[in-house]
């Protein structure tokens, strides 16, 4: 497998696929979704993060795919608008 070393800022628009070793320093940048716009957590895959603007009753939230839906950070409850 190939291994590349950045310098500078990385952005995902698809996310990123395989192990992160080492430490990370900095700020790191998830993709970010509507509920009406998150992609589906069983294709995402379990363990996937995203950042979902209003998915904490309407309140912005990180996210974490179950394999099945898309769980809230804080409460471990399906992400939801409303």
């Amino acid at each position: 497998m190939a291994s590349t070393t950045f310098s500078g800022p990385v952005t995902s628009t698809n996310g990123f696929v395989g192990a992160v070793t080492g430490d990370v320093t900095g700020a790191i940048k998830v993709p970010t979704y509507t509920v009406a716009t998150a992609p589906s957590a069983s294709a995402a895959g379990a363990g996937t993060l995203v950042y979902v603007s209003d998915g904490a009753a309407g309140s912005a939230i990180l996210a974490f795919s179950d394999g099945t839906n898309w769980k809230r950070s804080d409460t471990g409850g399906t992400i939801a608008a409303s």
